[in-house]
């Protein structure tokens, strides 16, 4: 096929989009981003202490240090800026993580039920994490910093998906139904070392990993913000490059490659894009399922499968529904915390079993 007629058909599948589809696009990113700012919002205000939105931009307004210095605010700006904002700001960091990481495996494996956590992505990243929380001290005399978790993340989220993609791929061409069995694959084995780990743990170890497991934003900080927050949006910012490239690659690698693009270079770096925003997101957050498969699904569905939109609106979507999930989960068993990955399972999980059987249902029609 010649670059012209992939382009053609590219069109005519809507992979591109056409000039007419531009309104709706703009209209579902502009609901998106007001939706990403309400909920940010909202969750400033949601929790143990609830604080009025008028409360909550007035403190704002005047800034951290002017509503420490009020004795009427004080008990308030404490909340607010030390406790809620950083929570809400990495909420917002792991979910546009997740979903676009999500939406670049969509588009790498060519198939909407790709996601991080189902093939093994997240998994790997966890287990790293377990490895340095178990072992880590017996190589150092004190406690490991921070920073060194999302390093270590980083690498395990590295490894499973270059071994999930060495698995599924042969010849050049990668076997979707290889690629979910190896993710499942790697996720059992992932678990059963961290359970593994989890039997020598001690008591602060075991509680360490069960957050991991479990995932929740609950521990957020400053202090892990400025780490993980750079490598959570520098894959961020760096995504829509691949956007042409995954456009090209639904056609085919022989198609993607006649319309000029680098296909085995663009395959590694979606991997090395995926591993870096996921571990950091899983250091953070702990394990986070079906975010990832969730959102960039339900956004295809909206404003087609263009990636250069797809890609930077599933950061939204990812976003408000993390924020959202993690407001859920603030207040379902107040003043406890139900943990946060529990709350994407169960709104996922039925999702992705819909998502199975109307795939189903299409395939037998």
């Amino acid at each position: 096929m010649s670059g012209e007629a992939a382009v053609r058909t590219a069109r005519r599948r809507g992979i591109l989009e056409s000039p007419e589809g531009r309104l709706r696009t703009g209209l579902v990113l502009g609901v998106l981003a007001a939706g990403l700012v309400l909920a940010a919002l909202a969750s400033l205000g949601t929790g143990a202490v609830s604080l009025p939105l008028a409360r909550v931009a007035a403190i704002v307004a005047r800034g951290r240090e002017a509503g420490l210095a009020d004795p009427a605010t004080a008990r308030d700006a404490v909340i607010l800026f030390d406790i809620r904002m950083p929570r809400t700001l990495i909420g917002l960091l792991v979910g546009a993580a997740l979903a676009t990481a999500g939406g670049l495996l969509q588009g790498l494996f060519r198939n909407p039920l790709a996601d991080p956590a189902l093939v093994g992505v997240s998994s790997g990243s966890a287990l790293a994490a377990a490895c340095v929380i178990v072992l880590g001290h017996t190589f150092t005399a004190g406690p490991l910093p921070f920073a060194v978790l999302p390093v270590a993340a980083f690498l395990g989220a590295l490894a499973a998906t270059a071994i999930l993609y060495g698995i599924a791929t042969r010849r050049g061409r990668t076997s979707i139904a290889t690629m979910l069995l190896a993710g499942i694959a790697i996720s059992a084995l992932a678990g059963a070392v961290t359970g593994f780990l989890s039997f020598l743990s001690d008591d602060r170890q075991l509680r360490d990993l069960t957050f991991w497991t479990l995932g929740s934003v609950g521990g957020a900080t400053w202090s892990k913000l400025a780490v993980v927050g750079p490598l959570i949006a520098l894959p961020l910012c760096l995504a829509p490059l691949a956007a042409r490239a995954l456009n090209a690659l639904v056609l085919g690698e022989a198609e993607a490659f006649h319309l000029g693009i680098a296909v085995e270079r663009t395959k590694r770096f979606i991997i090395v894009l995926t591993a870096v925003s996921v571990g950091a997101a899983v250091a953070v957050s702990g394990l986070i399922s079906f975010v990832g498969l969730v959102v960039p699904h339900i956004i295809r569905l909206a404003i087609g499968p263009d990636h250069r939109l797809l890609l930077p609106a599933s950061a939204l979507g990812g976003g408000i529904l993390l924020v959202c999930a993690d407001m859920a989960a603030r207040v379902v068993v107040a003043p406890a915390e139900l943990p946060i990955g529990i709350v994407t399972a169960l709104l996922g999980a039925p999702y992705f079993l819909w998502l199975l059987l109307r795939r189903n249902t299409v395939l037998d029609a």
